[in-house]
C-alpha cells in the first residue's frame, strides 16, 4: 500500500521522500549539541574511579577550546538522553560549567548500550588492569559472549582475556593493589601461580617492600615453587614409609615366596600384604607354600 501511494506522487514526490528518509539517518549520524542538564549517566558505566586531577586539566581544556571528541548518547524520552560512551569528557564539561557538549546520538538497548559502554572502556590507555578484567567478565557473563566472541570484538588474543580474567582470582587486597599501582600486571601474573591465598599475600607484601622486579618476582615464585614440591614428596615418602619391623616382615616374606611382596599400612595400623604371582604355576607354588605352613601349624 506504501508502495502504491509513493508511486503516486509521481518522480517529485519520490525524491522528496528519499531526502526525509536521508535526513532521518542524517539525524541519527549527525553531531548535535545536547543541553548537559537533559543528560543523565550510563548507569552501566563499567568504569568506576575518574582521577580529579585529570578531569581538571580537561575541564581546563574544554574552557580554552571545547570538546573536541563529541560524546556518544541515547534518547530515552523527548527530553532526556542517556551516556553511552564519554562520561569522563562529560563530568569535565560540567566543571567546565558549558550548557552544551556534542554528541552522537544512538540508538541501543539496554544490553547494547552496555556492551558498547564496555568495549570502549577497555580501548583507554589509562584503565588499570582490574578493571579491564571486570568489563571482559561483564562482556561474557551480561553480553552472553564466549572468550572467542570476546576476543573478535575488542580485538584482543584470546590467551590475553584469560590472563586478565585470572586477576580476579587474587585476593581482594591484591586486587586493591593492583589498581592503586602498587604491583604491575607481571607481578600479578606471577603471583596468580601460588595456589594458597595466603603464600599469594605474603609474596605480595614482599615484592611491595623490597621493591622486587618481576623478572626477581618469578625468580622467587619459581624457588618456593621447588621447594613445595620437594617437601610435598618428602611427605609422600614419609607417609608411605613402614616401620622397621614392617620391613623385616616384608622382607622375610619376600625371601619365604621368592618374590616381592607388597606391603601397605596406614597411620592407624591397618594394612594389606599383597603376594603377587607371574603364572598359575607360580599361584599354585604360593599354594603349596602357605598349605605347608598351615600343615605345619596344625602338626605343632
Amino acid at each position: 500500500m506504501a508502495k502504491r501511494n509513493a508511486l503516486g506522487k509521481g518522480l517529485g514526490a519520490l525524491i522528496e521522500d528519499a531526502g526525509n528518509e536521508q535526513s532521518q539517518q542524517q539525524q541519527v549520524d549527525a553531531v548535535n549539541e545536547i543541553e548537559l542538564s537533559k543528560i543523565d549517566v550510563n548507569p552501566y558505566q563499567p568504569r568506576t574511579n575518574f582521577n580529579e586531577n585529570a578531569l581538571s586539566e580537561l575541564a581546563s581544556s574544554i574552557k580554552e577550546i571545547g570538546v573536541i571528541q563529541p560524546i556518544t548518547l541515547r534518547k530515552i524520552s523527548e527530553d532526556k538522553y542517556q551516556l553511552i560512551t564519554g562520561e569522563r569528557r562529560f563530568r569535565a564539561a560540567k566543571i567546565a560549567g558549558i550548557t552544551k557538549i556534542p554528541a552522537f546520538v544512538r540508538v541501543a538497548d539496554d544490553q547494547a548500550m552496555l556492551e558498547m559502554a564496555l568495549v570502549e572502556n577497555i580501548q583507554r590507555e589509562d584503565l588499570d588492569a582490574i578493571e579491564v578484567a571486570i568489563s571482559y567478565q561483564r562482556l561474557i557473563e551480561e553480553c552472553k559472549l564466549t572468550q572467542e566472541n570476546l576476543s573478535g570484538r575488542v580485538g584482543k588474543k584470546r590467551a590475553t582475556i584469560s590472563n586478565y580474567l585470572r586477576l580476579l582470582r587474587l585476593p581482594a587486597e591484591i586486587q586493591l593493589g593492583i589498581r592503586d599501582h602498587k604491583i604491575s600486571m607481571g607481578h600479578a601474573r606471577a603471583l596468580i601461580t601460588i595456589d594458597d591465598p595466603e603464600k599469594q599475600l605474603k609474596a605480595y607484601y614482599r615484592i611491595i617492600d623490597e621493591g622486587l622486579s618481576v623478572r626477581k618476582t618469578e625468580e622467587i615464585i619459581r624457588e618456593l615453587s621447588q621447594q613445595q614440591a620437594k617437601s610435598n614428596n618428602n611427605k609422600k615418602k614419609e607417609k608411605n614409609s613402614i616401620p622397621e619391623e614392617y620391613k623385616q616382615l616384608k622382607n622375610h616374606l619376600a625371601d619365604y615366596f621368592n618374590t616381592n611382596i607388597d606391603f601397605k599400612r596406614n597411620d592407624n595400623g591397618r594394612g594389606k600384604i599383597i603376594i603377587p604371582f607371574k603364572s598359575d604355576d607360580d599361584l599354585e607354588r604360593i599354594m603349596t607354600l602357605l598349605n605347608q605352613k598351615k600343615d605345619e601349624k596344625n602338626n605343632s
